[in-house]
């Protein structure tokens, strides 16, 4: 069975893991996941006119 391709590549990590940026193969559309303690922050990055920020076909980090 072929393996799935995943929805989400790393495309940025920052202070050992605890800030991610994700971008979502589908829409091009980047996330920022912070890890903080027992908390979870995930948002949409946005561009100065406030529209998310896109990236063409991201790459697989790895």
């Amino acid at each position: 069975m072929p393996k799935k391709e995943q929805r989400f590549v790393k495309a940025h990590t920052q202070n050992r893991g605890t800030v991610v940026v994700y971008a979502d193969r589908a829409t091009g559309v980047n996330y920022l996941v912070v890890n903080s303690g027992y908390g979870v922050a995930v948002t949409p990055l946005i561009d100065k006119d406030g529209k998310p920020l896109v990236t063409e076909a991201p790459q697989d980090e790895s």
